[in-house]
Order: C-alpha cells, then structure tokens, then sequence
C-alpha cells in the first residue's frame, strides 16, 4: 500500500503530533508498506522517508506555538506531492490545521483518514464550523486520540470517532545508551509556556533538598523570563532544544521523569516515552495523563499548578526506593500496550474501511 502521512505541523522542533507522524511511517514501513511523510522542515529532513514542504511560521493556539506552513508556496508543494505519489490513502495528523492537511483535505480525491489529537475548546472549530463540518465530511474515517480530543472535535464537527491511541517506539527508549547525570537528577522535557508548568517545577526545586538537580529540555516563550528568575540556581542545567535520541538517552539516565502541565494535554505521550524508558514519573493529575497512567501504578500524580504538592510528590518517589521500583515495573508493562507497531496494524485495519489496500 502507498501511504501518505501527512503532517500540519513542522518536523524540526520536537513535539507529540510530529512523533506520531514519523513513528507511524517507521512502523507502518517495517511491515512492507511504503509510506511518506508530508510536513513542513525548518532544517534538513528529519528521516529519509520525508517530503518537506517548506518553512514554518509561528502560530499561537491551544495555550501553545504551533509551527505551521500556511503559505502559497506549500500549498503548491503539497498539491504535487499528492498527484505525482498517487497514494491509496493520505492520513491526515489534524486534518483542519492550515498548511499541506487542510490544503490535502480540501483538494485530494485519494481516500482520507483523519485523525484529531486538540482536547479542549476551539476559537477556530467555533468561528468555522459550518466550513469545517463540511470538510470533515471528506474524511472516509476519522479518529481521536484520547477521549477529550474525541469529545472536542464531535461537539464542533459532528460524525463518529475511532479511539485510536498514540503509541511509542519502545525500543528507542528501553534500548538507548544512558548519559553520565550526577544524581539526584529530575527532568522535564517541553515548550517554555504556561500550560506546561515548568515555573510549578522550578518552584518546587526549592523545597528540594540541596543535592536534588533539574534539567530543563526545550524552549519557548518564557525562557528567558524564567532564566532570570531561576538562573542563579546552579542545580537548575538548562539543555535547550535536544534531538529524540537525546531526549531518550536522558530520560534513561535520571532518576525522575516530572510533567508538571497544568492544562492543554490531551494525550500524555510524553509520560509512555518516560515508561518504556524506565524511569518513574511524577506528573500532574491531568484528563489527559490519566489516558496512559493510573495513579501509583504507572506514575504518582499530584495537583496541577502546586509547587508544594509537587515537591512532596518528587522527595516521595525520589526517597523510596521500593516506590520507584513498582512505578518503573508497571511503566514497562503499560508502555508495552502502547507500541507504534501495534498502532500500524489498528491504522491498517482503519485504512482498509476505506477501501484501499
């Protein structure tokens, strides 16, 4: 079968809806298909099996900064690929987010899979919804990641949902190469903006104790504000943007994973990343990371927004040892649930409603 994967968002910065795209590819190509990944690049191609379709530009939504390409010339691009490839099926990650899903929507006469990852309300779906009802009308099937996201996107488009959740490649997280970390050390991995919670966590540090260290992955729009308000803390490591091999590498050389959001999760990917890595999490009690974690099985979940609750829930895990053991221990069994290439065989059988194959 010739699949396309298509992507709204950019491939250069990391985030949950370009894993999905490039991991489903890898796995849904392992079983003999041959797949493309169709999404903008700010840089070289992250994958050999990637079409870019141009630069992004920055686009606030969801509490967030969403990397789109909306311009004429991907649309352009992306109209091409489409005719020239002559794919059985396009799957779309986000089907109405301006740039190559919208535009493959609008023009493809190929099968169309779509699949809705935003939970919570939307401006847009709001201010469009008869256009947007009519488009996703296009779609052959249409799929939620989660719940919330199902929920959302039939309160503002109508139709029925598939719940097809997010996977992981496992082994590039159970088999990566540990870093040298002097310990105690505590990670968080994401965007630098409210929702994610990284000034929750950086209060809490201070009601750690003295020998407890931070890593702080990524960037975004507070970044600078929170390195001058925490900056002077010498235990605070501030990575930057890192690659996925590193992310995997570090998540298997701390001794706690910490997701502190406190809203806009619809899916806790990051949270089954941190599972296969075997590594125990700390994590706020979010809709969205209950899809993957129960409370004291997988993770220890504490209120959201709560630098005191949050540092209570890392000293407890960070101190007892029997603790991390159980949660590390029922991480990899639930991470297991949730493969990529369990994901590719539900896709497979979802595109072949369709028709192709």
């Amino acid at each position: 079968m010739r699949i396309a994967q298509v992507c709204p968002y950019s491939l250069t910065p990391p985030g949950g809806v370009q894993a999905q795209s490039l991991g489903l590819a890898r796995a849904l190509r392992s079983l003999g298909h041959h797949v493309r990944v169709l999404a903008p690049c700010d840089g070289p191609p992250p994958d050999a099996g990637v079409t870019p379709l141009g630069k992004s530009v920055p686009l606030a939504a969801n509490g967030s900064v969403a990397p789109i390409a909306p311009d004429p010339a991907c649309v352009l691009r992306t109209i091409r690929v489409l005719r020239d490839e002559e794919f059985d099926v396009v799957h779309l990650q986000e089907p109405l987010v301006p740039g190559p899903t919208l535009t493959s929507l609008v023009v493809s006469d190929q099968r169309l899979v779509g699949t809705f990852h935003r939970a919570g309300a939307s401006s847009a779906y709001h201010a469009f919804r008869p256009a947007a009802r009519a488009l996703a009308r296009r779609l052959n099937v249409r799929c939620a990641v989660s719940e919330d996201a199902r929920d959302t996107a039939s309160r503002a488009l109508g139709g029925s949902y598939e719940l097809v959740f997010n996977g992981i490649e496992v082994d590039r997280f159970a088999k990566a190469d540990p870093l040298v970390v002097d310990g105690p050390a505590i990670l968080f991995i994401g965007r630098h903006e409210p929702r994610k919670g990284l000034v929750t966590l950086l209060g809490a540090l201070s009601q750690l104790p003295g020998d407890v260290r931070l890593l702080v992955a990524g960037d975004g729009p507070q970044t600078a504000e929170l390195r001058r308000r925490f900056g002077r803390d010498d235990r605070v490591s501030w990575l930057g943007r890192i690659t996925d091999e590193e992310k995997a590498r570090y998540l298997r050389s701390v001794d706690v994973f910490c997701a502190p959001s406190v809203s806009g999760e619809s899916f806790g990917i990051v949270l089954l990343e941190a599972m296969a890595a075997s590594v125990p999490i700390v994590a706020s009690d979010l809709p969205g990371y209950r899809n993957v974690a129960r409370p004291d099985e997988h993770a220890l979940l504490v209120p959201p927004g709560n630098p005191a609750a949050l540092a209570r829930g890392l000293a407890l895990v960070l101190g007892d040892g029997s603790l991390r053991r159980r949660l590390v221990e029922g991480g990899d069994a639930r991470a297991a649930e949730f493969s990529m290439d369990r994901l590719a065989e539900r896709y497979l059988e979802l595109y072949a409603l369709t028709g192709a194959g």
